[in-house]
């Protein structure tokens, strides 16, 4: 049997890391939730993180300065952004930086679904 794959969820909305894990579940995956990108750094999951889904603004580092960080540190982790703000201006920035998708809070389960299939190889 497989294991399900790992998606790290990563922002400082309690809301979000109680919400979008049990969405993610329902979907098949595991699930890892952190409220910031240091507590994400220093846990034991990052090398086995899938997909990462990375709010854009949180205090501390920002999910911009996690994904340099983990390219710096030699992780090529799929990114999808996601943000309450409206301003969706970082989003080409994001995306040539490798970003898989940004995505508007709320998003759809289907927009969810469709950026989760582009950042992870199919079974």
């Amino acid at each position: 049997m497989n294991m399900p794959l790992l998606v790290s969820v990563v922002d400082d909305d309690e809301s979000v890391r109680e919400s979008l894990p049990d969405l993610l579940k329902e979907f098949g995956f595991a699930v890892q939730a952190f409220s910031s990108a240091q507590a994400f750094l220093a846990s034991a999951h990052v090398d086995q993180t899938r997909c990462l889904i990375l709010d854009i603004a949180m205090p501390g580092m920002s999910g911009p300065q996690l994904q340099q960080e983990l390219k710096v540190r030699g992780f090529c982790i799929p990114i999808i952004f996601i943000t309450a703000h409206g301003d969706l201006s970082e989003r080409p920035r994001l995306m040539s930086h490798g970003a898989v998708d940004c995505l508007m809070k709320p998003f759809s389960e289907a927009q969810l679904l469709k950026a989760l299939s582009a950042a992870l190889p199919v079974a």
